[in-house]
Formats: structure tokens, C-alpha cells, sequence
């Protein structure tokens, strides 16, 4: 499961099949007799390629990923026990092994949103959850770079467990739960990113564990207008809404 779900990041990402369809066309240009093919070919790819820019259609796909779940609201965080908080949040160890800063990436919510929660609510606990995500390992894990983040951030250690073994949100919930033992079973909030939560929803509970979901981390609003054009960014939005559907998909059909 862990190398499919690896697998997955590549295949989800718009480039790599216009990368395979751009090649198609240069092996075919090598003949004369389907030379104007491939040019066409590489004509359409270009045009999907910048097609692919505007935010709309890949921000439609997010939406309703993000809106599943709504935030609780505040007087329904101190009926908890504590937050469980998954990894995903955190840069290459080796900026942190460079410059003694944790680098945080995109969700970076998912690091921060539990620091003022926990200074609100002094009963609450926290348990991270994330080991090393890459297939070449580095050696540092994501609860290594948390623990140096959170310590930072003033938070009492004491507080806060830390879960360095998972790989992906399958292994977050099986380990977060085997940590917990019977624990599991009191109210926990879940907090990781809005679009990646109905997955991780649907993971904690098959473990048996009471959880609410808290996302953080939008990347959407009501609406997106059509107008909206942003390659770079809507290239990683399209990717995050392929992998995390085509996820949903293999992991109801592996649970």
C-alpha cells in the first residue's frame, strides 16, 4: 500500500501524462508518414497544457473534498480530549539539517492551528502522527522535525506523543490507534487538511477511533472565477484533487 500510494502522486500529476503524450508524438514525427500527426500531437498538448491553468475545474474537484466536513465550532473543542495531528506539513529534512529551521510547506496549518489551540484549551493533548513519506529514506522523520517545532513554539512537551513510524494516512490511523490502546475511544479532534480529510475520516474510524474532524488548510472558497489563471498553482491543485479522489477510491476498495 505504501508504494502504490507513492505510485499515486506520480500518475496524478497533469505533467506526466503530457509528458507520455508529448513523447508519443516524438517517436511518431521519426516517420515521415505520421509526421503531421505528432505535430499535431505536440499542438494539443500545448493547448491542454495552458488549458490546464485556470483554477476553476481543478478547484471544482477540491470543494467538495474540502466542504464535507465543517470546522465544529469553538465551544465543541473543550468536550475533547485532544488533537491527533497529522504529518504531511513539513519540507526536506535536509533544510532543516542545513539551517536549524523546520521548513513547513503548503499545510502549514496543520502545525500551526494545534499550537493556538493548545494555549486556548490547557487539558488538551496532542498526538502527532508521521514517520518518513518518501521511498528514499532520509533518516529524519516528520515527528522528529514536529517535536523540534512544537518546542519552539513553547509548547509543553509533556503534552504532546509523538507517532514516528507511519508512512501515509492508512498507517496514521492504524498506528495512532495501536498507541493509544482504549484512548482511542474518547473524543479526539482529527486535524489535517480540508481535502484530505473525508480519507482520513474514513481511516480513523475503520480503526475504531472517536474522532472530529477539524481541516484546516483550504485551498477553496465559495466560488473560483473563471477568470482565475495560475499555471504553477493550479498544476498542484490539480494533482492534490486526483491523488486525493483516485485515494478514496484505492483505499475503499483495499479497506
Amino acid at each position: 500500500m505504501f508504494v502504490l500510494s507513492k505510485l499515486l502522486s506520480a500518475i496524478t500529476q497533469p505533467l506526466f501524462w503530457l509528458a507520455l503524450w508529448w513523447a508519443l508524438a516524438l517517436l511518431l514525427a521519426v516517420s515521415t508518414r505520421w509526421r503531421r500527426m505528432a505535430l499535431g500531437l505536440l499542438w494539443a498538448g500545448l493547448a491542454v497544457l495552458g488549458l490546464l491553468g485556470f483554477t476553476a475545474v481543478p478547484d471544482a474537484l477540491l470543494r467538495p473534498l474540502e466542504n464535507r466536513y465543517p470546522q465544529p465550532p469553538p465551544e465543541a473543542i473543550s468536550r475533547h480530549v485532544g488533537l491527533i495531528v497529522l504529518g504531511g506539513a513539513t519540507g526536506h529534512p535536509n533544510l532543516f539539517l542545513a539551517h536549524g529551521q523546520v521548513p513547513l510547506g503548503d499545510a502549514a496549518e496543520r502545525m500551526s492551528a494545534p499550537v493556538g489551540l493548545m494555549r486556548q484549551h490547557p487539558h488538551l493533548q496532542l498526538v502527532f502522527s508521521g514517520g518518513e513519506g518518501r521511498l528514499l529514506a532520509t533518516g529524519t522523520t516528520e515527528a522528529e522535525l514536529a517535536s523540534v517545532f512544537y518546542q519552539q513554539q513553547g509548547v509543553d512537551m509533556a503534552r504532546v506523543t509523538l507517532e514516528n513510524g507511519s508512512r501515509n494516512t492508512r498507517e496514521n490511523a492504524r498506528q495512532v490507534a495501536e498507541l493509544l490502546g482504549p484512548r482511542c475511544q474518547q473524543p479526539w479532534l482529527l486535524v489535517t487538511s480540508a481535502w484530505h480529510m473525508p480519507r482520513s475520516m474514513a481511516e480513523f474510524q475503520a480503526v475504531g477511533c472517536n474522532v472530529t474532524p477539524y481541516p484546516v488548510d483550504f485551498r477553496t472558497g465559495h466560488t473560483t472565477p473563471l477568470t482565475e489563471y495560475a499555471l504553477a498553482d493550479s498544476l498542484q491543485r490539480w494533482q492534490t484533487a486526483l491523488h486525493e479522489w483516485l485515494g478514496l477510491w484505492v483505499y475503499q476498495a483495499t479497506r
